[in-house]
């Protein structure tokens, strides 16, 4: 018993400890959140007021901003009502000007009313003395107001006729001074940096034999070798009574060259037959064709023109035996190239373009017998097909006129052709042809109504017009030279230049008895 009140004793001061400690928790508790709720409500309460008294200072600070808003917008609003009452001085001020101007542009424009009656009325008083005093000079001179007007729009006219004469005279002479100058110039220096000979060729090559006995051998058994020949190089062989020589005939040069190579064979081979004729004739073939690459290349390298096509290499080494009134085409086409360089340089224009144009203004001329059609047609097209430019192409089609110049390089083109042409001894003409230029020069002259007579001298390279005096006066006789020498050069082919000169004279013959 006693061992479980020993037991129960502290259990019970253990719970009783407990709830005393409970109770004073609960209660040291209680007082805290008394406190804090107290606390809270003074803050709540400090809240309240700073809260009351920032708004009572923003509510002052926004009457005051609104006041001194107001008191800005009614500044602003004092300075516009000025700047409107000035607005409004100005305008009336503007206003009475202009009424005041419009009473003085009125008061104007009555004046001008009044002088412009007043000038009408003396317009018609001129005009009745203007009209009174033409009918009395014409009752005087005898003559009506449209005659004497004619009269002197005739005398003016004269007048103006003789000036514009002696000016187009003044100023065609001044500029031919100076383009003559600087051509003579340019042409000279280019002539002499590009001069080469020109050698007349024929239709004929003569193959020289180391005795006649030769020729029987050549000739063969019933003529067998010299058919066999000339079938095969489509030449003519003249074997004549000309000593050790044998004449070849033929108008295609390039044939004649094989079958003059083709018989020098034989001749030095000395075996002479018909199976031994075709090997020699197929070997000439081969070197001709050599020697035409060869030729082409030289020309290429002789001008400084690169970039050929082959063909077009080809084609050059064809006009090595090629003539024209003489002239070796080839020699002429180097020589134009030359010529073109020089002046091109000198001009300060495409050098190349105008070389090569110049080089290939004659192309065609290569094969023109095999087409048909002008050798500047054939040659543009040939130069078209392998692969020339536009400039080149247009420099051959225009190089003898027929179609207009629009390139500096066609033009130096066609002016070193006529160069090359012109030089003495550089062509043949014939003498068919030289008439037709002759009789040609003197139709042209003689369509003229005011020509008399006409003569063709100094070869052609001269024209000399006697004009009708009573039909032509000497101011005319200016302006006809001109139209004849525009007239020549139209229809008109010729090398160089030619000179037109108008002869008007009048001659009084009396006899003393």
């Amino acid at each position: 018993m006693n061992s479980l009140i020993d037991i129960l004793l502290p259990v019970g001061a253990g719970a009783i400890g407990l709830l005393i400690g409970y109770l004073i928790r609960k209660m040291i508790a209680e007082a805290k959140i008394t406190s804090a709720e107290e606390a809270a409500n003074r803050i709540l309460e400090d809240a309240k007021k700073q809260g009351e008294s920032m708004k009572r200072e923003a509510l002052l600070e926004a009457k005051e901003d609104i006041h001194k808003q107001r008191n800005e917008l009614e500044k602003e609003s004092r300075e516009r009502r000025n700047e409107i009452q000035r607005y409004e001085r100005k305008l009336e001020q503007k206003e009475d000007s202009l009424t005041k101007q419009q009473k003085r542009y009125e008061q104007k424009e009555k004046e001008i009313a009044d002088k412009e009656q007043k000038l009408i009325e003396k317009e018609e008083g001129l005009n009745r003395l203007y009209d009174k005093q033409v009918e009395e000079l014409e009752n005087l001179s005898g003559l009506t107001t449209q005659e004497a007007k004619d009269m002197l729009l005739n005398r003016v006219k004269d007048d103006i006729s003789h000036e514009t004469a002696m000016m187009i005279k003044e100023m065609e002479s001044r500029a031919k001074e100076e383009a003559d100058k600087k051509a003579r110039n340019i042409i000279t220096m280019a002539i002499q940096r590009c001069a080469v000979d020109h050698v007349a060729e024929s239709t004929v090559s003569v193959v020289s034999l180391p005795n006649d006995e030769m020729k029987g051998r050549i000739i063969g058994r019933e003529g067998r070798n010299i058919r066999t020949l000339e079938t095969l190089t489509g030449i003519d062989l003249i074997i004549d009574d000309t000593p050790e020589a044998v004449i070849l005939s033929g108008f295609d040069p390039i044939r004649r060259e094989i079958a003059r190579v083709a018989l020098e064979n034989l001749v030095s081979d000395g075996r002479i037959h018909p199976a031994r004729i075709e090997e020699m004739v197929e070997k000439a073939k081969k070197e001709v064709d050599e020697r035409i690459r060869e030729e082409g290349e030289q020309a290429s390298l002789d001008t400084g023109v690169h970039g050929l096509h082959t063909e077009i290499i080809k084609l050059l080494g064809r006009l090595r035996f090629r003539t024209s009134y003489g002239q070796n085409v080839l020699n002429h086409s180097i020589e134009v190239s030359r010529l073109c360089g020089v002046m091109a340089n000198e001009l300060g224009i495409d050098v190349a373009t105008a070389k090569r144009a110049g080089l290939l203004h004659d192309i065609g001329k290569a094969v023109d017998h095999e087409y048909e059609g002008p050798h500047v047609t054939i040659g543009a097209e040939l130069g078209k097909k392998y692969g020339e430019s536009s400039d080149v192409l247009h420099a051959i089609l225009t190089h003898h006129g027929d179609e207009e110049a629009e390139t500096l390089e066609a033009v130096l083109v066609q002016a070193a052709d006529a160069i090359s042409a012109a030089r003495p001894g550089a062509r043949r003409e014939t003498l068919e042809s030289y008439i037709k230029r002759l009789e040609k020069l003197e139709e042209i002259a003689d369509s003229y109504e005011s020509v008399e007579k006409a003569f063709a001298i100094q070869a052609g390279r001269e024209i000399r017009i006697m004009v009708k005096p009573e039909q032509i006066n000497d101011d005319t006789t200016i302006n006809l030279a001109r139209d004849i020498s525009k007239q020549i050069e139209a229809e008109l082919d010729y090398p160089g230049q030619i000179k037109v000169t108008v002869i008007r004279e009048t001659r009084a013959v009396e006899y003393a008895k």
